[in-house]
């Protein structure tokens, strides 16, 4: 008879119960006994959840995204359709107007597929399949006060529940507690330095209202997008995103001096005075659902952690704790899927109580946000007032030359499968310097310019027939 004993179980806490926070514990699950810390009470269903006030803002999960969800949860994006989200292939259901000014044209053929729901259903459908996993266990209404060890590891953390206090013990801590996340405090109560950060907010402002899909336009509409300008003072924008339920989200944005407001009588006119007004011309057919909701909590954030001179073992951060965008570019819930999928792999090649891994962790997760953050701030770096720091010579010869790709994907499907590849962040946006796509650029066959939005005769008279 063999005296050798089992290895016990490790412990992992993940801090956040949201979308990321979840998606970590059911990665943590295979290695560990996972702990949700979560501060708020969780909704019951497909709800607003409080701390999640971008929640009410359009939201659409990208080709990327919608790979690494599926990596992550098999089967998962087959709930979400049962429960009413929609596969939308990208560029047959997405009449989109560039920054630059040229409308896309649409096709039918191609692997880049959308995830199109609200950000409601998308938590409550991915919380119910993780929750039902019996090494998960949720613990809400508490607050991490600290975390407990050293600055060479983290051993767990001190939490308040209930006014009482108490610590957890845990072989590795992930933070997913979004972009209110407090890892810099607790980082600096180790007795470790500060990271570099970086903000480059351009002063967006969102309005978002919900409304009645009109006629048969609930069925199979594209997604409309009208995207602002940097070089338009103020910048403005919207998109119509279709949900569950046969309605439209409608998010409008504008930038310092342009923002929109929460009157609900000027939001269509808004919508109207957008570089193009199609989105205007399309809810006057629409019935709303609910009053007009804002936020300017929209900045570019990001903690460079993986840069840290030192790092302690057992504690690592995920998502938006690491980095928070513009919400208008959509890569936010992509880059912090295909973060955790960077996680999930990084403990399929090491246990996660070894050296190094939590180290590991933080610099594989870097990549999607390194994509992620170039998209955003490639484009909000040039609004005014965005930056401390005026835009480099480098940001200004790749913003040139994104110009020019979009321009070239704008007129050519060759270019714009590319471009897609990069812009569904299945590639990185090193893919635009490849040589198959600067000849592309430089030398391609082009068509010329789409007069206006590519709508078919059916989606108009549908979105204006009340």
């Amino acid at each position: 008879m063999s005296d050798t004993k089992s290895t016990p179980r490790r412990r992992a806490i993940v801090v956040g119960g949201g979308m990321t926070g979840m998606l970590a514990a059911s990665a943590l699950a295979r290695h560990a006994d996972v702990t949700i810390v979560e501060r708020d009470l969780l909704p019951d269903g497909p709800r607003p959840r409080k701390g999640l006030p971008q929640a009410r803002h359009a939201h659409v999960l990208w080709s990327g995204g919608v790979k690494a969800l599926e990596e992550l949860l098999p089967g998962i994006v087959d709930q979400l359709v049962d429960r009413g989200a929609r596969r939308a292939p990208v560029m047959a259901d997405l009449v989109s107007k560039a920054p630059s000014g040229q409308w896309f044209r649409r096709f039918t053929h191609g692997s880049h597929v959308s995830l199109l729901c609200s950000r409601d259903l998308l938590d409550a459908v991915i919380r119910d399949r993780v929750l039902a996993d019996d090494r998960v266990t949720l613990r809400q209404e508490t607050e991490l006060l600290s975390l407990e060890g050293g600055a060479r590891r983290v051993s767990g953390v001190r939490i308040r529940s209930a006014d009482t206090e108490s610590t957890l013990p845990a072989d590795l801590v992930i933070d997913a507690g979004g972009r209110g996340s407090r890892a810099p405090q607790w980082l600096r109560d180790l007795g470790l330095p500060p990271v570099p950060e970086r903000t480059v907010d351009a002063g967006f402002g969102y309005a978002s209202r919900i409304y009645r899909a009109p006629g048969t336009s609930a069925d199979g509409f594209p997604i409309v997008n009208v995207q602002a300008d940097p070089r338009e003072n103020p910048g403005r924008g919207g998109i119509i995103t279709p949900i569950e339920g046969g309605r439209w989200l409608v998010t409008l944005a504008g930038t310092r001096g342009g923002r929109p407001s929460a009157d609900n009588e000027r939001f269509v006119p808004f919508a109207l005075g957008l570089p193009h007004p199609v989105i205007g011309e399309l809810l006057a057919g629409a019935e709303p659902e609910t009053d007009v909701v804002t936020t300017r909590s929209t900045a570019n954030r990001r903690r460079y952690y993986e840069k840290a001179a030192r790092w302690p073992d057992g504690f690592a951060v995920l998502g938006e704790a690491v980095a928070g965008y513009n919400p208008v570019y959509g890569h936010g819930l992509s880059a912090a899927a295909q973060s955790v999928v960077a996680l999930r792999r990084v403990l399929e090649r090491q246990d996660l109580r070894s050296p190094g891994t939590a180290r590991r962790i933080q610099r594989s997760a870097a990549r999607p946000v390194d994509n992620a953050w170039n998209l955003a701030v490639g484009q909000d770096v040039f609004y005014p007032g965005a930056s401390d720091e005026p835009p480099t010579r480098l940001e200004r010869a790749l913003a040139a030359f994104v110009d020019r790709a979009v321009d070239a994907g704008s007129r050519n499907p060759r270019a714009l499968r590319i471009l897609l590849d990069v812009m569904s962040m299945e590639k990185p946006p090193s893919r635009l310097l490849m040589p198959d796509m600067l000849a592309l650029v430089c030398l391609g066959r082009k068509k010329p310019h789409l007069a206006g939005p590519p709508l078919t005769d059916r989606e108009r008279g549908a979105a204006t027939t009340s």
